[in-house]
């Protein structure tokens, strides 16, 4: 049960159409500059996906022979990749303890507690010691470690979009929220960047033997700069109104699942090829390329590199763009484009040429992030504000467990039983999924958030 939403258009008619959002937006200047919001938001969600980042590419490269070496080739990838999806199996569940706190008690609060749970159990992984050590008990601590971070990850990303889209002036909420957006990319880039300085400055046996292990001891480090950041910033404009009131929901999630069912599900549909484009064309096609093609490490490392300034150059264009265009035309726009590149993208892998190779995962992520720069200021505008962390953050995370969990795990089998063509057209089937699901969604960049 919950109180009743204040709504906006219950204020005087004379009141100009955004004109709440607008006040919201200049009275969060007047206490704390957009910047360090941006900032802070951005950092945030960087740290956290280098956290989830480096437990991707470790999956592809070494866990799978460091706490599973007693199974076949295919088999130990498969346990691999298994661990990594148990995070996203979580995450649903980080979405559902986060948005409660979020829309009970205010967003930075529970942001700080997301980051120490994501970035301590990160750091631990690099700690714990392997197969050949503790046994059977390596991989089950491995999942734990795995599980607590995919919670810390529900909580994170809905709390970064809201603090920037909630402080924002309503005609700046696509640029503003394009920040926490790119966090990922430049996630992505640290975490990829790390990994193949070592694989480059190592040998084989050291990166298997403790190498891999670096990334995410760095964790420790990175933890501390985002709870600086993190503490120096305030309460949203827009949710600190719902506190006043004395508004706040006492379960956001049921109401998010009686008054907002069809957004959810649409919202999580949305978001399907958005993971699955990134987790095939980076996870696995890492795996694929390294293990199937005999592309050496070093050398899909450094193409992944290039391939995430696509991802970062979609991501900012389509969100930034939104302002101006709507978010649901540049999120149909980026689906579109990935039901045709899902059947390029393993042609132009299978030539192991480099270049073309760099073009395939490149382009992939490009349409991914012309879906997902949208997506932030998108999934919170679909719900009201005493549930809007719960129902953003679900939307967001369900949509991880259909497209980002089993992509790898999918395309693994696939390209075993039927060939690497059979995984582009599943990439594909993803992306006409999120395509009739947006379909089914209103724009909604004009709407108010207060």
């Amino acid at each position: 049960m919950s109180m009743p939403l204040v709504r906006t258009d219950a204020t005087p008619a004379k009141t100009a159409p955004g004109a709440a959002d607008t006040a919201a937006g200049e009275e969060a200047g007047s206490s704390e500059s957009l910047r360090r919001v941006a900032v802070a938001s951005f950092i945030g969600t960087a740290i956290e996906f280098y956290d989830f980042y480096i437990y991707g590419t470790a999956a592809a490269l070494v866990l799978n022979q460091a706490f599973f070496p007693t199974l076949d080739p295919v088999n130990a990838t498969l346990a691999s990749f298994s661990t990594y999806a148990v995070a996203f199996a979580a995450r649903p569940l980080g979405s559902l303890v986060f948005g409660h706190f979020g829309d009970r008690i205010g967003r930075k609060s529970v942001l700080v507690v997301s980051l120490l749970m994501m970035g301590l159990s990160t750091a631990f992984v690099g700690l714990l010691p392997g197969y050949g050590t503790l046994g059977i008990w390596a991989p089950l601590l491995l999942i734990l470690l795995r599980f607590v971070q995919g919670i810390g990850l529900g909580g994170e990303w809905g709390g970064a979009a809201l603090l920037a889209v909630e402080h924002a002036p309503r005609k700046r909420r696509g640029l503003y929220a394009a920040f926490p957006q790119l966090g990922p990319s430049v996630g992505f880039f640290a975490a990829t960047g790390v990994f193949w300085a070592l694989s480059a400055g190592l040998d084989d046996a050291a990166f298997r033997s403790w190498g891999w292990r670096v990334p995410f001891l760095l964790s420790f480090l990175l933890v501390g700069v985002g709870l600086f950041v993190r503490l120096k910033i305030s309460e949203t404009p827009v949710f600190t109104k719902v506190l006043d009131a004395q508004e706040a929901s006492r379960a956001p999630a049921l109401d998010v699942f009686r008054r907002h069912p069809r957004e959810l599900l649409l919202g999580a549909g949305g978001m399907i090829i958005a993971y699955g484009l990134f987790y095939t064309a980076t996870t696995y096609c890492l795996s694929y390329a390294t293990g199937t093609l005999g592309v050496s490490r070093n050398t899909m490392l450094g193409l992944s590199l290039v391939a995430c300034l696509f991802l970062a150059a979609g991501t900012w264009l389509a969100a930034t763009r939104s302002d101006a265009a709507g978010r649901r035309k540049l999120i149909l726009a980026g689906t579109g484009l990935a039901v045709v590149w899902g059947l390029v993208l393993f042609p132009l892998l299978d030539t192991g040429q480099p270049v073309l190779i760099a073009l395939g995962i490149g382009g992939a992520l490009f349409c991914m992030g012309v879906v997902y720069g949208p997506m932030g200021a998108y999934l919170p505008e679909l719900f009201g504000p005493t549930v809007r962390y719960s129902g953003a953050s679900l939307a967001y995370n369900l949509g991880g467990v259909l497209g980002g969990a089993v992509a790898p795990l999918f395309a693994t089998r696939l390209q075993s039983a039927f060939g690497s063509a059979s995984v582009g057209w599943y990439v594909s089937a993803m992306a006409v999924i999120s395509l009739l699901c947006v379909l089914a969604l209103p724009e909604t960049r004009e709407r108010e958030l207060a």
